[in-house]
């Protein structure tokens, strides 16, 4: 027994690495978005709001003498980033007291298991996408065989339906369901004061069609098609002074960081950019409906278009 026990030992441990080796690896930023993962500096916004995401992901603080609500995140390894941005506020995130997001992809949510253990923050999530965090992004209906794109699982706290809202410390959000994106894709919409003066502010859901989606011919999943427009008639109606979205090029972001030195939150007023910018999203979707509407079934190709996310995510 003594003359076995090493080679039973050693034949164990090569089972052990070998198990390792074939581990899939932590998800990341995929080889084009490597700014996903680059820290940038974080920066108040406007009243209670601030930024505190990465270069090319954002997350917002929403920080209230009640503690605070935490906006979206980033991919897995970003936590450590969005961590050091609050403390850098001179915020602790201990305090986050609510974790909401706009859609449960990767990229916003794989921050949510770490900042949760953190925190002990409650989860508030619109249906269904409730399911697809708890799933760690294994029952999407696009990425759920491509482990490149699963994260962490969370169980939400409150499951949200259209119309809810959270609140907390005086200020008041309201869930918006915006699906396509994801089945529960989520538009947050409030209102806040800074320098005597009040901003409708609205945090767009993400109304972007993935490479690979399929919208008319064998669907994606049952009504996505009906789902996007939903989301752009909703998106249409609302009339916001300053647009905060999941993404933001760093162009854009630059540019507005530079003008509130001097401007403040004025900087960050655009009505008339989201205006566009809805409007562009919607006649790209529109565009790739029609074209994969005169293929026949059988010659389709799923809807593509430019960079990772098909078109200029929202």
């Amino acid at each position: 027994m003594n003359r076995v026990a090493p080679f039973l030992a050693l034949a164990l441990s090569a089972f052990a690495l070998l198990g390792a080796a074939l581990q899939p690896p932590a998800p990341g930023p995929p080889p084009d978005n490597k700014d996903w993962l680059e820290p940038t500096e974080p920066q108040r916004i406007v009243g209670p709001i601030h930024d505190v995401g990465t270069l090319g992901l954002r997350a917002y603080l929403i920080a209230t003498p009640a503690g605070h609500i935490l906006l979206d995140g980033a991919v897995p390894a970003a936590a450590p980033l969005i961590e050091a941005s609050i403390r850098k506020l001179g915020f602790k995130p201990e305090e986050i007291r609510i974790l909401i997001i706009t859609h449960a992809h990767f990229d916003h949510v794989g921050t949510l298991a770490a900042l949760k253990k953190l925190s002990g923050a409650q989860v508030a999530v619109m249906a269904p996408d409730d399911r697809l965090l708890a799933s760690g992004g294994t029952t999407d209906y696009l990425f759920a065989s491509d482990t490149k794109f699963h994260f962490p699982p969370v169980s939400a706290d409150r499951v949200l339906k259209d119309g809810d809202t959270v609140a907390l410390g005086g200020v008041t959000l309201t869930a918006r369901l915006t699906p396509g994106h994801t089945r529960g894709c989520t538009t947050w919409i409030t209102t806040v004061e800074d320098g005597g003066r009040t901003y409708r502010v609205v945090f767009p859901g993400s109304t972007s069609v993935n490479p690979g989606t399929r919208l008319v011919h064998d669907p994606s999943y049952p009504g996505i098609a009906d789902d996007y427009r939903r989301a752009f008639d909703l998106l249409e109606s609302l009339k916001p002074d300053i647009f905060l979205p999941a993404h933001a090029s760093p162009a854009d972001l630059a540019a507005q960081r530079e003008r509130a030195v001097t401007e403040g939150a004025r900087a960050f007023v655009d009505p008339e950019g989201y205006r566009r910018r809805i409007a562009g999203d919607r006649e790209k979707f529109e565009t790739l409906l029609a074209s994969e509407s005169s293929a026949a079934p059988a010659a389709t190709t799923p809807a593509t278009g430019g960079g990772f996310y098909g078109l200029e995510p929202l």
